[in-house]
C-alpha cells in the first residue's frame, strides 16, 4: 500500500517532462510552418508587381456623356446644326480614372519580361505602370488579353526581373496550404495564407470559362491578378474574384488554376491571341430529376441539349439526349468542365467523349476544329438585342422600295428590341450609321458595338423611318 501511495504521489511529477516535451514539439511545428510562409514570401515577392492603371473616367464615356435630350444624328438630319435650342453643349474636359491591381512575372527573356494579370484589371487602360518591391517602376504594354477567361499578359522592357515558377494545379488537394500575394486596397506586397477550400468551381457567372480554385486565403480588392502559391513557392493559381456581400473579404475567394492560366498566357505571348477548340454541342446540367427520368444510377455529367448542324459532334454521331460522362478519360462532373476541356483542346486533334445513351456506355472519338470567335461574338451580339433577321427577297425589295435592309423575323419577349418597339416585320436599315443588307452585315456591325454597350439603329415601319438607341450596360 505504501508503494502504491508513493507511485501515485510521484506520477504527476513523472508526467510533467513528457507534457512539456509535447508542448515544445507543437510550438516547434508551428515555428516550422511560420518559417515556410516566410520563405515563400521572400522567394516570390520580388516577382510580384503593383499595377497602376489610368483610363478615361466612366462618366466621360460616350454613352454617359450623352445627356443632350435629342439624338444628334436624327435632329441634325432634319433641322441642321443651327436649329434654335438644339445646339449641343460644349464637351466637358475629360477626366481620368485610376485603377489598381496585382500581377506577377512568369517569363523573363533578355530585355523583355511578361507579367500575368486579370483582364478586368487593365480593361480600357490608356496607360499601365508596374511597380516592384525594390521600387523600380516601368511602363507596361498590353501583349494580349482574353476577356472570356479574364486573363491578360503585359510586356515590360526590363532586364533582370525574376520570374515565378509554374506549379501543377491539377495536383492541388482540398485542405492544402496556399499563400496569396498582392496589393489589397493598394497595400503593396501583402501576404495572406489559407487552404484550398474546393476545386473545379464552375457556373459561377464570373467568366465565360470557369474552373476556379476556391480558397479561404484573404483576397480583397487590389488582389486581382496576384499569384496563389503552394508552399514550394510555385504558382498554382491567379487570384481573380471574391464572394462578398460587403465588398470585402468574407472567407471565399476564387483563383484561376495555373494550368488554365499558363495555357492562355503562352498563347498570348506567342501570337497575342487565344485559339480554342470547337466540338459543336451545348450541354445543360444533369439534375437528379433528369437522371431519374433517364433511369441513370448517377447524376454526374452533362446532358447534351443541342448538336450544331455540320459540327464535329454531329459528324461523330453524338445526339441530343446523350449524357457526357468523360472527356478523354477524365470524369466530368458538370457542363462547365466539359466546356473548359473542349475549349482547351487543340484544333486538329482527336478527343474521346465518354457518354451514356439508352443505358449503354459509349466512347466516341471526335476531331476538334477551330472555334470561330468572331462568329461567336456576332451571334452573342445579335442575341443581346433579342432579334432574328433575314435578307429581303427581290420581291420585298421592289415592294418597299428600299435597296438595302434586313427584315426582323422574330423578337424575343422582354428583350431590348421588344422594349424599343421593334416587332416582326420591322426593317433595319442601319446599325451605327452603317447600312446593312444581310444577316452577316447586321451581326458584324452589331458586334462592333459590344464594347460600348449601346447601338443606334435606323428602322422602318409602315413607310416611315426613325432612329432608336438601345443600351445594355
Amino acid at each position: 500500500m505504501n508503494k502504491l501511495l508513493a507511485i501515485a504521489t510521484l506520477l504527476p511529477f513523472l508526467t510533467l517532462p513528457s507534457a512539456a516535451m509535447a508542448q515544445d514539439g507543437d510550438i516547434e511545428s508551428l515555428r516550422q510552418t511560420s518559417k515556410a510562409f516566410s520563405a515563400v514570401a521572400k522567394q516570390v515577392a520580388p516577382a510580384v508587381a503593383f499595377i497602376h492603371v489610368e483610363g478615361p473616367s466612366p462618366a466621360d464615356t460616350p454613352a454617359s456623356q450623352d445627356t443632350w435630350p435629342f439624338q444628334d444624328d436624327l435632329f441634325r438630319r432634319f433641322f441642321g446644326d443651327d436649329f434654335p435650342g438644339l445646339s449641343r453643349p460644349a464637351p466637358r474636359k475629360p477626366r481620368r480614372s485610376v485603377g489598381q491591381g496585382s500581377g506577377f512575372v512568369f517569363s523573363s527573356k533578355g530585355d523583355t519580361s511578361y507579367l500575368l494579370t486579370n483582364n478586368h484589371v487593365i480593361e480600357g487602360a490608356q496607360r499601365i505602370r508596374v511597380r516592384f518591391q525594390d521600387g523600380r517602376e516601368f511602363d507596361a504594354s498590353l501583349q494580349g488579353t482574353d476577356p472570356r477567361s479574364d486573363v491578360a499578359v503585359l510586356k515590360v522592357a526590363a532586364r533582370g526581373l525574376p520570374a515565378l515558377r509554374w506549379g501543377d494545379s491539377a495536383r492541388l488537394e482540398v485542405g492544402e496550404w496556399v499563400v496569396a500575394m498582392g496589393n489589397p486596397f493598394g497595400l503593396s506586397h501583402t501576404l495572406t495564407t489559407g487552404v484550398v477550400s474546393a476545386k473545379g468551381r464552375t457556373s459561377l457567372g464570373i467568366n465565360d470559362y470557369e474552373d476556379f480554385i476556391q480558397t479561404d486565403a484573404a483576397i480583397n480588392p487590389g488582389n486581382s491578378g496576384g499569384p496563389l502559391l503552394n508552399l514550394d513557392g510555385e504558382v498554382v493559381g491567379m487570384n481573380t474574384a471574391i464572394f462578398s456581400r460587403s465588398g470585402g473579404y468574407m472567407g471565399v475567394g476564387f483563383a484561376i488554376p495555373s494550368n488554365l492560366a499558363r495555357t492562355i498566357a503562352e498563347q498570348l505571348v506567342a501570337s497575342g491571341r487565344v485559339t480554342r477548340g470547337y466540338i459543336g454541342l451545348t450541354v445543360q446540367p444533369l439534375t437528379r430529376e433528369i437522371a431519374e427520368a433517364l433511369r441513370l444510377k448517377q447524376h454526374h455529367g452533362a446532358l447534351v441539349n443541342e448538336v450544331q448542324a455540320g459540327s464535329p459532334a454531329q459528324r461523330a454521331g453524338i445526339r441530343e439526349g446523350d449524357v457526357l460522362t468523360h472527356f478523354d478519360g477524365t470524369p466530368l462532373s458538370d457542363g462547365g468542365q466539359y466546356r473548359n476541356r473542349a475549349a482547351l483542346a487543340r484544333p486538329g486533334s482527336k478527343v474521346t467523349l465518354g457518354l451514356i445513351r439508352d443505358g449503354r456506355q459509349l466512347e466516341i472519338p471526335v476531331k476538334v476544329e477551330l472555334l470561330d470567335e468572331e462568329a461567336l461574338l456576332r451571334a452573342e451580339a445579335t442575341e443581346t438585342l433579342g432579334v432574328a433577321v433575314r435578307e429581303l427577297t427581290p420581291e420585298e425589295t421592289r415592294r418597299v422600295r428600299i435597296n438595302k435592309a434586313v427584315l426582323v423575323t422574330a423578337v424575343a419577349p422582354q428583350s431590348l428590341a421588344a422594349r424599343a418597339g421593334i416587332a416582326p416585320g420591322t426593317l433595319i436599315l442601319e446599325v451605327n450609321r452603317k447600312p446593312v443588307g444581310s444577316p452577316a452585315e447586321f451581326s458584324a456591325a452589331l458586334a462592333g458595338s459590344s464594347g460600348n454597350g449601346s447601338v443606334l439603329l435606323r428602322i422602318a415601319n409602315n413607310g416611315s423611318s426613325r432612329y432608336v438607341t438601345m443600351r445594355w450596360r
